[in-house]
């Protein structure tokens, strides 16, 4: 199959999963694309200049179409193809066994508690505790794998695929290698952050104490009552975790937490929960409780404060004065409080932070209110104590699109989330209420004509639909201010404030409250201390004006704290970091211009491919040094451990050591929660370092060390003629790096500047002060050098040892081709190789780079995309590539022959994790794409169990071949037995011809 063929394939999958509802955005269709596949959309490599453009290219796989906001959307075009597939798929409704009816036995039933640890080293385990370590997120693999087999059975085949693609990525990632292409979004780092709070199979010991407590605050919320079995459902939303079965039992007994009571039913399940009834008392009231309204109560506590309280500190107020609680509609309507006290809203865009002054007894008797008044705001303070909206949720979904809206600071930052159940609920919940609040000529109105009528009486806080001025649009807003002919009111569905004429608000019906608010508030992580910055805030707004953007969600809550990412470009935008770069004093930093000269310079690292790093004399580069000396001293003073980084993210600035000194670094990616990348800003330094290693910059330098851009200038050597294919051969990177790493004598002349937004500076390198004479450049040192040099490596083979014929095992599919070739990993040693994975990570960026040249069947260490891999060289090629093939995973990669490391003992004592097999009970044949597909749908990227039935010894271990059957356990009542599945599919196929 050709790479375009292949490509509008893999196209239809992600697009098919969207056929019929609402389309792929342009904006995401490459992360998407890469969530499936591992790859961008290969758009300049097929002549296309830009994906776009490839797309109109493509008629028959994707169209699109311009959404209401103005965002170009894709959508699948129908495919003969996908509709041919789809019903062979189909056919397979009826379950045909033809053999092996029987449970197997295998560990993946398991489901204890016990929870998977990473951080210990590589070593020897019982099977037992292997099995127990993993089988902690085993509940949620079943439930996803279950879904994944209908998905498999009924869905066309690539929507099938996608959606198999879409349940895996939904696990938690500390299960599987972190080389996983799958979590890659945009090419950006993929750090797996998890909310506190999130607990999808909880499990462990039944605390009562916790969830009596959870209960009252629901009862709180719902003090009107309701059915119990909506508590289960109720709780989960609220808490995040399933309610344990005995909290049902135990309703009944906890009479001061709740009331249990039947209604008039035979259905025992029908029963309704109310919160604890009050105790009946008999005595006199005491005198500290209120015995009048809360009016009457809260004009007395007003008198105390004469300039003013803020009305979220009066429940507490109301609270230690009179002992008891003040009623919950009364911060949510603080209109009842106008007959005594004048409400204040000194922040319009937050309608809860509110000041309550005490009236004058002239202000009172100036004030008169007439009948009508009075009842319309007793009107609207009843059905506002009763109606609630519900809280807005958040996404699922680790990187979730948004809309960016207002931003007075980066700690209150309004946005929207974009999706089903967001942004499009609250399109179709508008083009309701314009529908219901139409204008018509009294002739042709067919609506009450109460929807159109404008409100009599409107009070600060109250809920209604608004008609906007300009289009004509019906919104729902909360007034936040009367005045004499106008209002202002506060959108909540879209985070901003208006004045309008009173004429076009009206009453909010009650089925325009189901949805939550959609305009929420975020805080972006890294901003706090300069969240009001004017140089942040120009910034922040130039980059996220009326474009949709990625917000990696840190922390959730009401105010959750992001990342925002701008992925439309080739490469994507930290925002954050960029914001920060904002800050900087430009006139700190080098001054670069073509024709200058450069003496004192220190090269601080060389790159694989020819770049390198100079730090040039500046004002900056003084001032840093002396910081970071400061710095030193006071963590001596203060002790390190008080700086540790408890929240690490990718743009993230901090302090890592870096020969013996504290330097400058950036986060650039995260591998799980312990091992992270960093670059030295100041040094062009890339490592790798657990995440107890970096320090919070101390609050007195902070501004000082934000404000010092980056002392490094990104350079080449100009009029020179690079080998290869972008990259230097090995032996010439070695010459170059001892001519010049670390010196701090050498002398530059810059010869051009490349102003991209990767800026690089062409230069002619000398390795002392002069500068005068072209011929002592390194430039033409290099040109003229004859650097060779040979590097054998003497390879041990590995023994590898499986379990004999006949028997169980359980195993994870990394690749599957067809049911003649796939390879599988063993379950129960994979922990094994995340936890080695991590110290190569730790081991191989930490060491000085030594490239060698790779020999054709011999095992290195090789570096693909961010990951270290034990890999088998299968082929040099002769542009500087060499061909790998990952001998945990079973895939075959080209990658520089740079990026060659010699695989040291220590990375030796785990046995390669991936075996080549085939599939048992099935005729061998050569299979049709059809087929390869589905049973790539089955098994691939799943764990099952393998039921050996023959092993092909060789020599090396890699060349090693087991005959297996595969069996989802996945299902409590039956197996599923995957040869059968293939075996009917090729019955029906021949039917077919």
């Amino acid at each position: 199959m050709t790479d375009v063929e292949l490509m509008k394939r893999m196209l239809r999958a992600v697009l098919a999963a969207n056929k019929s509802g609402p389309g792929v955005s342009l904006s995401r269709l490459q992360s998407e694309y890469k969530a499936l596949t591992g790859e961008q959309i290969p758009h300049k490599q097929m002549g296309h200049a830009s994906l776009d453009t490839l797309l109109h290219s493509i008629p028959s796989v994707v169209h699109m179409e311009r959404n209401r906001t103005g965002e170009m959307v894709c959508f699948a075009s129908v495919s003969s193809e996908t509709a041919h597939v789809a019903k062979l798929v189909a056919r397979q409704r009826t379950s045909k066994k033809t053999g092996r009816p029987q449970m197997v036995n295998c560990q993946i039933r398991v489901k204890p508690a016990a929870p998977l640890i990473l951080n210990g080293r590589v070593c020897a385990d019982s099977h037992a505790n292997t099995a127990a370590s993993v089988s902690s997120c085993l509940l949620s693999l079943s439930v996803c794998l279950s879904l994944s087999l209908y998905f498999s059975l009924f869905l066309p085949l690539s929507l099938s695929l996608f959606l198999s693609s879409s349940l895996f990525l939904s696990l938690p990632p500390s299960l599987f290698p972190t080389n996983f292409k799958e979590n890659a979004v945009s090419g950006k780092p993929k750090p797996h952050h998890y909310p506190k709070d999130y607990n999808p199979s909880p499990g462990g010991n039944y605390n009562p104490q916790q969830v009596q407590g959870r209960i009252r605050e629901v009862l709180n919320k719902y003090s009107n009552g309701f059915w119990v079995s909506k508590l289960p459902q109720l709780y989960r939303e609220l808490y995040k975790q399933d309610l344990p079965s005995e909290a049902i039992k135990d309703l009944e007994h906890w009479t001061h937490i709740c009331t249990v009571e039947k209604p008039c039913s035979s259905n025992p399940n029908e029963l309704l929960l109310y919160p604890a009834k009050e105790p009946t008392q008999t005595q006199t009231p005491s005198p500290s409780k209120p015995t009048t309204t809360p009016s009457t109560t809260t004009m007395k506590l007003l008198v105390k404060y004469s300039n003013g309280l803020w009305a979220h500190a009066l429940p507490k107020l109301y609270l230690d004065t009179y002992k008891t609680k003040l009623p919950e509609h009364v911060l949510e309507n603080l209109s009842l409080l106008s007959d005594f006290c004048t409400v204040d809203y000194p922040m319009p865009d937050n309608p809860k932070r509110a000041i309550l002054y005490k009236r004058t007894r002239e202000e009172n008797h100036n004030r008169r209110e007439s009948v009508e008044e009075r009842r319309a705001r007793e009107e609207v303070g009843s059905r506002l104590s009763t109606q609630t909206v519900p809280p807005l949720l958040i996404p699922r979904e680790e990187y979730p699109s948004v809309l960016v809206g207002e931003a007075a600071n980066t700690n209150g930052v309004i946005l929207r989330y974009i999706g089903e159940g967001y942004s499009q609920a609250q399109e179709a919940l508008e083009d309701k209420m314009r529908e219901f609040y139409c204008c018509q000529d009294n002739n042709t109105r067919t609506r009450d004509k109460k929807s159109g009528t404008p409100l009599a009486s409107l009070t600060s806080g109250q809920l209604a639909a608004v008609r906007t001025e300009e289009d004509e649009e019906i919104l729902r807003a909360q007034v936040t201010e009367v005045m004499a002919d106008k209002v202002k009111v506060y959108y909540v569905d879209h985070g901003f404030s208006e004045v309008i004429s009173k004429a076009n608000v009206f009453e909010l019906h009650e089925k325009f409250f189901n949805l939550p608010f959609q305009a929420t508030k975020c805080q972006l992580a890294g901003l706090e201390p300069f969240c009001q910055e004017p140089a942040v805030l120009k910034k922040f707004e130039s980059m996220t004006s009326g474009k949709i953007l990625l917000a990696e969600i840190l922390e959730r809550g009401q105010t959750s704290l992001v990342v925002l990412y701008d992925t439309s470009q080739d490469d994507d935008v930290n925002i954050n970091a960029a914001c920060i770069k904002s800050l900087q004093d430009k006139t700190l930093a080098s001054p670069l211009q073509v024709n200058s000269a450069y003496m004192n310079v220190a090269v601080r690292s060389v790159c694989s491919d020819g770049t390198f790093y100079c730090q040039l004399p500046s004002r900056g580069l003084a001032k840093l040094t002396e910081i970071l000396e400061k710095a030193e001293a006071y963590f001596h003073s203060q002790g390190t451990s008080e700086f540790l980084v408890s929240r690490p993210f990718c743009g993230k600035g901090c302090l890592a050591r870096y020969k013996g000194k504290w330097s400058r670094v950036e986060i650039t990616n995260l591998h799980g929660s312990r091992v992270l990348d960093i670059l030295f800003i100041d040094l062009g330094v890339q490592s790798s370092v657990e995440v107890i290693e970096l320090r919070e910059v101390p609050p007195p330098f902070l501004w000082d060390l934000i404000a010092i851009p980056p002392q490094v200038v990104k350079c080449c050597l100009a009029d020179l003629t690079v080998s290869g294919v972008g990259s230097w051969t090995p032996e010439a990177v070695q010459w170059f790096r001892d001519a010049v790493l670390n010196s701090t004598d050498c002398s530059v002349k810059i010869a051009k500047l490349d102003e991209t937004k990767r800026s690089v500076a062409h230069v002619y390198l000398f390795p002392d002060k002069n500068f005068q004479d072209p011929a002592r450049s390194l430039n033409r040192q290099m040109a003229d050098a004859k650097v060779n040099s040979i590097c054998n490596y003497m390879v041990q083979t590995l023994s590898k040892s499986v379990s004999a014929a006949g028997q169980n095992m359980d195993i994870y599919v990394s690749v599957a081709c067809h049911p003649g070739h796939f390879v599988v990993q063993p379950w129960r040693d994979m922990y094994k190789l995340v936890v080695l994975m991590e110290e190569m990570i730790l081991y191989y960026n930490k060491t000085e780079e030594k490239p060698l040249k790779g020999e054709k069947n011999q095992i290195y260490a090789a570096k693909v995309e961010n990951n270290w891999h034990r890999v088998l060289v299968k082929g040099v090629l002769t542009n500087g590539l060499v061909s790998v093939y990952e001998l945990d995973y079973g895939k075959y990669e080209l990658v520089s022959g740079t990026q060659l490391r010699p695989l040291i003992q220590e990375f030796r004592l785990l046995p390669f994790q991936g075996i080549t097999a085939q599939l048992a009970g099935v005729k061998l044949r050569q299979w049709s794409e059809e087929a390869s597909i589905l049973f790539r749908n089955h098994v691939e990227k799943k764990p099952l169990v393998a039921q050996l039935e023959a092993v092909q010894d060789a020599h090396h271990p890699w060349d090693r071949k087991l005959t297996v059957f595969l069996v989802d356990t996945s299902q409590e009542e039956r197996d599923i037995w995957v040869h059968d599945i293939m075996a009917e599919f090729a019955d029906e196929l021949t039917k077919e011809v």
